[in-house]
């Protein structure tokens, strides 16, 4: 069993076989105005690329305002910027030790992220000049962070069981999840205008409105361990569940169902929406990144070295899909 809380501190320590899927052949008749495409290239690993910093245990990856993709060093107590031809730039966290983790671009144009260990929701510049909001709770242990329709920026607290909010001025509300160590996880904007997260030890997904009303639905499949949450294309909320092997789906009325996923053991992580529709997942046990379609069907590409523990997976320029491998110290950048 693999616990969201303790992974980055656990690395801490010590295909191109792509199914070609089945395409009719399509004739040149005028009954078919809309030929199904014959040129689109399979999905295949394009780079991954090596953070200067030995053990930094890259953890969140987001898209930064800048063009770049911005990630996370939890090891490392540092911010990285990664050009989209695989430069890293890197930037200490004022916090020595803070385990930075979720990032995200904030309303106002910069990065923020907030920090496990530091128990601060931080700021920082596109140039790296940070500032750090201590979050009230002490020792709260904050995951995940995205932005709100409210135009601040919303978290996880996963060790104090709450749900924060923080303004671009900084200032903090948080808010108590009903059941007790839900340990929340990540958080994402749903299509209703609220904020949707993951209750790892809750088994449940989570609703928050932005006046702070917090609803819980729980995960069809007992003790899942649901960790990553994303928006679909197609209106609802798609989840992983790291333990049994399996994708949800839930309705932003409630109703959930989940799918499983081929392998075995494959300790699905984090989950994004890809340029082509679909929902793209990181196999953190599998080194694998995989797809499922808005009707459940998974396809795994298995591309990456064993042990290399892939975990957070976001969409980022070109259409590419860009995620962290947590052992291997690389960031990776594979064409959906």
């Amino acid at each position: 069993m693999i616990s969201s809380m303790r992974l980055f501190k656990i690395a801490r320590t010590p295909l191109l076989c792509a199914v070609l899927l089945a395409l009719a052949a399509c004739s040149s008749s005028s009954t078919n105005p809309n030929p199904s495409p014959t040129n689109v290239p399979p999905p295949a690993l394009l780079a991954e690329y090596s953070v200067p910093t030995a053990g930094a245990i890259p953890a969140f990856i987001t898209r930064g305002p800048d063009g770049n993709m911005w990630i996370t060093e939890d090891a490392a107590a540092k911010l990285a910027k990664i050009t989209t031809s695989g430069t890293f730039t890197e930037y200490p966290v004022p916090t020595s030790g803070s385990a930075p983790l979720g990032i995200v671009t904030g309303p106002d144009g910069n990065l923020w992220f907030v920090e496990q260990n530091g128990n601060n929701v931080g700021r920082s510049t596109t140039s790296g000049t940070m500032i750090e909001y201590p979050i009230p709770t002490a020792n709260s242990g904050p995951i995940g962070i995205t932005n709100g329709p409210d135009g601040n920026l919303w978290f996880t607290e996963s060790a104090g069981n709450k749900i924060g909010r923080v303004t671009p001025g900084g200032t903090i509300t948080e808010f108590s999840i009903p059941t007790a160590s839900s340990q929340p996880t990540v958080i994402t904007q749903g299509p209703d205008g609220n904020l949707w997260f993951a209750e790892e030890a809750g088994n449940n997904i989570g609703k928050i409105t932005t006046a702070g009303a917090i609803t819980e639905y729980p995960v069809p499949t007992a003790a899942s361990a649901p960790v990553g949450i994303a928006q679909g294309p197609d209106g609802n909320l798609w989840f992983t569940e790291l333990n049994a092997d399996r994708i949800g789906r839930i309705t932003t009325s409630g109703t959930a169902m989940d799918f499983p996923i081929p392998t075995a053991n494959a300790g699905p992580f984090a989950i994004t929406k890809g340029a082509d529709n679909n929902l793209w997942f990181a196999e953190f046990n599998n080194a694998a990144i995989a797809r499922i379609t808005t009707a459940g069907v998974v396809t795994e590409f298995p591309v990456l070295a064993a042990g290399s523990q892939p975990a957070i997976i976001t969409s980022g320029p070109n259409g590419n899909l860009w995620f962290t491998e947590t052992q291997a110290d690389k960031v990776g950048k594979f064409a959906p």
